[in-house]
């Protein structure tokens, strides 16, 4: 077996210094009381459709803040910080709403009421939103508004089974992750209204909670679905993860097909009637991307172009962090990541896949349980003591980046989780509820209005030139121009649109790949 220092010799400091990242943040748009703004995508904001910075997630109120590709944490969080500032003084000049700082949902209205987000009205734009027309008719629009931050990484010099097994270890240790960084243990009641669910009252306010929860968003209540229950998806290798999602996107659902694409009066329910509309439909903690050209499918860029980065997806926003993440977590990600990369990864089973899948369930509803148990290799093991474990093994890797950045961050970030994971009580989950409990009498929605308001506060009162709000209005204007481009060009039907672009013929064809070591660090 292959120890991961003798590994780490490999991984230069010009190939550590080539590591890359980016950010996609999502926040809903807030009232003041708390309740969701049902108010159309700011026309400050620019088009939803072209803006490179800032666009909407499901919902016409769920922002999402999107970075370059940055060669260091620093410069990345420096990027999504100024457009956050943009974004609120152009919230403050029209209005009074704010970024909802939490990722389980603000007070919801009924669920039919949630608007679906708005890209005009060229094919792609409608295709965007016929796309979340059918997530609201396959999973409900509430479980839509749920928010995350998602991470975006690449190393120079890693293969498509170097990423792959990359994921498979970060599904296995996923849990600790969930652990040290899950920030959602209870939520609004509006969230389940009509919903069968194992939450406890909170007070009397209309909170719910699990007493040990770390990351309600990441279980049975968040992104679920008993049709992808059905997917036992395979990460041993690019062609069977193609094949996987190649069957749940041609494969007709019953239950789907019932919808139908159209409904009596020729409105669109949703783009296809299969397992999966798209490829982004399949609900994952982490995934295997590739740049796509325009119109292309994700699954044909990753088949005719391979892994070009992954994008971690677990991750809740903090609302104790002006912009949902700190500068700490990202660092201990970029360890976390390496390892993953790193460590022997023995191909998955179906086995282990049941297995992860009740790890991940475990954690995120009881995660700060004293003495709780997961299951590793068909044993039982200690959550801390495995997590432990792992992060002993984060040591040498922290010490290595931090060698050839000059720096002692990633050793730092590292030894902060190992002392938060020994005192669950510091972490962001058990945070939450102190601060509920003692601050805003255990209403969930009381504290993150508060987080949320001093977040807009916060975010307001740094400096902001003439220079920086120039350069922001002309991105905005220019992706309105762009939008209108795109619509003017406009010639198919929409409906030759459609059925072309969900064409099992657009979603490429299984290549034999180079033989290529599972890692070549």
């Amino acid at each position: 077996m292959t120890s991961i220092p003798h590994r780490l010799d490999a991984l230069t400091g010009e190939r550590l210094r080539g590591m890359r990242r980016g950010l996609e943040k999502e926040s809903l748009r807030a009232l003041p009381d708390g309740r969701l703004a049902l108010t159309p995508h700011p026309v400050a904001l620019g088009s939803a459709l072209t803006h490179p910075h800032i666009t909407t997630d499901y919902s016409e109120s769920q922002l999402e803040l999107i970075t370059g590709v940055h060669d260091s944490v620093a410069s990345c969080l420096a990027e999504l910080n100024e457009v956050h500032q943009y974004t609120v003084r152009s919230l403050r000049a029209v209005g009074d709403e704010m970024l909802w700082a939490s990722s389980m949902p603000c007070g919801l209205p009924p669920d039919e009421t949630i608007p679906i987000g708005r890209y005009g009205s060229s094919n792609v734009g409608r295709a965007k939103s016929v796309y979340r027309m059918g997530l609201a008719h396959r999973y409900g629009r509430r479980m839509q508004t749920i928010s995350g931050i998602h991470y975006n990484w690449s190393l120079p010099d890693v293969d498509n089974d170097g990423y792959f097994a990359l994921i498979r270890n970060f599904r296995r240790h996923a849990f600790l992750l969930l652990t040290l960084f899950g920030a959602s243990p209870a939520v609004c009641s509006t969230f389940v209204e009509g919903r069968q669910h194992e939450l406890q009252k909170l007070g009397a306010g209309g909170t719910l909670y699990m007493p040990h929860g770390t990351s309600l968003r990441m279980g049975r209540l968040g992104y679920q679905s008993e049709a992808q229950a059905t997917l036992a998806v395979s990460y041993n290798g690019l062609e069977g993860y193609a094949a996987s999602l190649h069957d749940a996107l041609t494969r007709p659902w019953p239950a789907y097909e019932a919808v139908g694409i159209r409904n009596p009066g020729g409105d669109y329910n949703q783009l296809a009637t299969t397992l999966l509309q798209i490829e982004n439909e399949f609900y994952g903690t982490i995934r295997p991307k590739r740049v796509i050209y325009p119109g292309e499918r994700p699954l044909h860029a990753l088949r005719e172009r391979g892994v070009e980065y992954i994008e971690v997806r677990l991750m809740d926003l903090n609302p104790f962090e002006p912009l949902g993440i700190s500068a700490a977590t990202l660092r201990f990600l970029d360890v976390f990541l390496l390892h993953c990369l790193l460590s022997d990864s023995p191909p998955d089973t179906p086995t282990e896949i049941q297995e992860l899948a009740h790890n991940q369930h475990l954690t995120a509803a009881r995660g700060r349980e004293p003495g709780l148990q997961l299951m590793r290799a068909g044993q039982p093991v200690s959550l801390v003591q495995w997590g432990l474990e792992i992060i002993d093994q984060l040591v040498p890797i922290a010490d290595a980046l931090d060698g050839a950045q000059n720096s002692l961050d990633h050793s730092q970030a590292v030894a902060l989780a190992r002392a938060a994971l020994r005192d669950p009580q510091t972490l962001p989950s058990a945070r939450v509820l102190q601060a509920m409990h003692q601050y805003h009498g255990d209403s969930f929605v009381a504290f993150a209005r508060a987080q949320s308001q001093a977040t807009h506060q916060h975010l307001l009162a740094q400096p902001w030139s003439a220079k920086q709000q120039a350069r922001y209005e002309a991105m905005a204007a220019r992706s309105i121009e762009d939008q209108r481009a795109i619509e003017a060009a406009d010639t198919m039907p929409f409906e030759i649109y459609r059925q072309e672009y969900v064409s099992a013929a657009r979603l490429g064809r299984p290549r034999s790949e180079a033989a290529a070591s599972p890692i070549t660090a």
